[in-house]
């Protein structure tokens, strides 16, 4: 068993242990974005960062391996300030249509963005400015609101097998497509909503 403090309170974790598990346990809310259970980690979205004593960086507390005797603080004064400007950078390339999107309530950006008061960006930049236009009667894709954290990209291959979609391009222009940003039809996408159903944003 690993021994380590979280916000003032010493819990036990078992060894491999994600922080991210320890603070749960530890009773910790950490904003997450990329992350879910059932999918492979990837660390992508950095909103569940917390500060380590003794490092000189925040960590991504779901790809970080719970060690013994470590100090964790999940909302120190540099925690929250990183999850802000951190949510102010999603927003930037993040369509702001709550109230006419169908996410709207449910939506955890949103969720993350009122419980950090954070109402706007500071940054400006030009996103992919894309709505994909598909001839399919199932699934509508607007990637004016994807944030990038490549859950329906995991999940379509890790529990489907299909493989359909994939991240295409670099930095702020990055999308989710098709190989060659076909339709779906013709990719092997089988229609069956896993990549709908992941996604915390309603893209």
């Amino acid at each position: 068993m690993i021994n380590l403090t979280i916000d003032g309170k010493e819990i036990q974790v078992a060894k491999g242990s994600m922080l991210l598990d320890a603070c749960k346990i530890a009773g910790a809310d950490l904003p997450t974005l990329c992350y879910d259970p059932e999918l492979r980690l990837a660390g992508s979205c950095r909103m569940c960062v917390v500060e380590a004593k003794g490092r000189s960086n925040l960590l991504a507390a779901c790809v970080t391996p719970a060690e013994n005797g470590m100090v964790i603080e999940t909302e120190s004064p540099d925690v929250v300030e990183t999850r802000k400007i951190i949510l102010e950078l999603l927003l930037a390339r993040h369509k702001l249509e709550c109230h006419t999107c169908e996410s709207d309530g449910i939506c955890k950006l949103q969720d993350y963005c009122y419980r950090y008061g954070v109402k706007d960006s500071r940054f400006q930049g030009e996103g992919p400015d894309i709505y994909k236009v598909d001839p399919n009667p199932f699934i509508e894709r607007d990637y004016n609101k994807c944030i990038m954290c490549t859950r329906c990209v995991r999940a379509c291959e890790e529990i489907t097998g299909a493989r359909a979609i994939n991240v295409e391009d670099r930095g702020h222009h990055a999308v989710i497509s098709t190989a060659f940003n076909g339709n779906l039809a013709d990719s092997p996408c089988v229609f069956c909503g896993q990549c709908v159903m992941v996604c915390p944003v309603g893209a």
